[in-house]
């Protein structure tokens, strides 16, 4: 599902604050710069609140966020929504026991970390990016949640580009874009 399907008038506020960088960080690259959103405290907001207006209510213990754009949009919607954030680190950032898990995304491969005890079994998780492309990710991101019994209930992106097939990889997991870029 997507806030843009419903013609929320917010949406076209922050779409019109989000920068594409052609070529970047490698040839052929069309990046979603967010930095430009974040600039405008109102479109900042309208972002928060869409999300916010989304799972209140929705018993969401964890609010995952993964590095480094979910980090920004990750911890705002926790505290809103009463649910503690659990950070998802590239390698070697956190430190103490970890688990890990690897991906391939769109321009590489990387991998995902979490500190283990961070989420317990039983617990609803809702996964928090700023893109989702290929999906890779996501995908990394609810296996890492999803191997300590936590439930994934969605996956929260501010932005979608439906020509990688990302949400086709996320196994029936329901996915909510405020944007979509063809």
């Amino acid at each position: 599902m997507s806030a843009y399907r419903d013609e929320d008038p917010r949406i076209q506020g922050i779409k019109t604050k989000i920068r594409v960088v052609p070529n970047f960080p490698k040839p052929g690259i069309m990046f979603q710069d967010i930095t430009t959103l974040l600039l405008d405290p109102k479109a900042f907001k309208d972002t928060i609140d869409l999300f916010v207006e989304r799972y209140k209510g929705k018993n969401i213990s964890v609010v995952a966020g993964i590095e480094a754009r979910g980090f920004i949009f990750g911890p705002p919607i926790a505290l809103a929504i009463g649910a503690k954030f659990v950070p998802l680190r590239k390698p070697r950032k956190l430190p103490g026991e970890v688990i890990s898990e690897e991906y391939i995304l769109e321009y590489g491969r990387d991998c995902l970390e979490m500190h283990v005890g961070a989420v317990e079994p039983g617990e609803r998780a809702l996964v928090v990016d700023d893109l989702i492309a290929t999906g890779g990710t996501l995908c990394a991101a609810m296996n890492l949640l999803e191997r300590v019994g936590a439930e994934v209930i969605e996956c929260a992106c501010l932005i979608e580009l439906p020509e990688l097939q990302g949400r086709g990889r996320l196994n029936g997991k329901p996915l909510y874009v405020l944007v979509e870029y063809q």
